[in-house]
């Protein structure tokens, strides 16, 4: 499965891409359909405590999976996108 991490205005830290990467391949053990994975993470102006937002498209045979989170980092944004996709994989499983 290919990652592709985009930050939007800013440089990603090394500690952050290897969050992503770790929770991407755990994802991808469970579903191997995905073929790939594409992060869009930014910083939502106002500066307020929810500013952190991260955008995650799982792209999989004949479909496309997307969920977008609001959280206080890009871990927790991250951790709560990829949960999503988790739910709507298994909906997308069960209704074939």
């Amino acid at each position: 499965m290919e990652v592709r991490i985009q930050p939007i205005h800013f440089d990603i830290a090394e500690r952050l891409e290897s969050h992503i990467n770790k929770k991407a391949e755990r994802l991808s053990r469970h579903h191997a359909a995905i073929s790939r994975l594409e992060v869009t993470l930014k910083v939502v102006k106002p500066e307020t405590a929810l500013n952190k937002e991260a955008v995650i498209r799982a792209v999989i045979p004949q479909d496309e999976i997307v969920a977008t989170k609001v959280a206080d980092s890009f871990e927790e944004a991250v951790d709560n996108c990829l949960e999503a996709i988790e739910k709507q994989l298994e909906k997308n499983k069960n209704k074939k």
